[in-house]
């Protein structure tokens, strides 16, 4: 499992991992907490080992806890550009199918229809992280075992952006996608003492799988 490989082996787990722009600060110690919470959250909410969670939310720490929630629990990660209109969504929602779709309050009502169609519940959560998935996972317990994966298994879906054709759904392993770091901490020479100004959108592949 990707969050495994991310964080069993952490030498200072109260090191800072996020600043936001109000100047809170968010250790590893409380990624792991958050995101046991958020699993949690997510296994009552009936997802299941396999199952897509399909989310259209602003970047925000929760939204990024999210993703690691996600992926721990053994689901697929589906993000989705907060741009997409209602007939956009209703392809990427009955193409994917998934079981749970995490979206804007503003939003929850028609979206609520399209989930509809595939028997998917669904969760709100606003730009500042606050919304029915946070209130949810408050009331969870922080301790949750990581899902044990393969490295073939599906660790998340992006769909790609369709100018040549309709998107088509990128497939990404947990192999993948720690590739990836790996390559880039090589590559870009990362340390533990460089700091990454984050400026974009976690719906997208750079954003979410690159700076993040």
């Amino acid at each position: 499992n990707l969050f495994s490989r991310l964080f069993d082996n952490l030498k200072e787990p109260g090191k800072l991992a996020i600043e936001t722009p109000d100047g809170g600060q968010v250790s590893y110690a409380d990624l792991i907490a958050l995101s046991g919470q958020i699993a949690n959250y997510l296994v009552s909410r009936g997802v299941k080992v396999g199952d897509r969670v399909a989310v259209q939310a602003e970047k925000s720490v929760p939204a990024l806890v999210l993703y690691l929630a996600t992926v721990r629990a053994g689901a697929v990660y589906l993000p989705l550009n907060t741009a997409y209109t209602l007939n956009e969504l209703d392809y990427f929602i009955t193409d994917a199918e998934p079981s749970l779709i995490v979206c804007d309050p503003s939003k929850a009502g028609g979206i609520g229809a399209l989930a509809a169609k595939v028997n998917a519940k669904v969760d709100t959560l606003d730009p500042a992280g606050k919304g029915s998935l946070t209130d949810g996972a408050a009331k969870q317990k922080a301790e949750f075992a990581t899902v044990a994966r393969s490295g073939d298994d599906l660790a998340a879906i992006l769909y790609t952006s369709g100018t040549t054709g309709r998107s088509k759904g990128a497939m990404l392993s947990h192999d993948n996608l720690a590739s990836n770091s790996l390559v880039l901490v090589d590559y870009w020479r990362f340390t533990d003492n460089d700091v990454l100004i984050h400026a974009l959108p976690i719906y997208h592949t750079h954003g979410l799988f690159v700076a993040s």
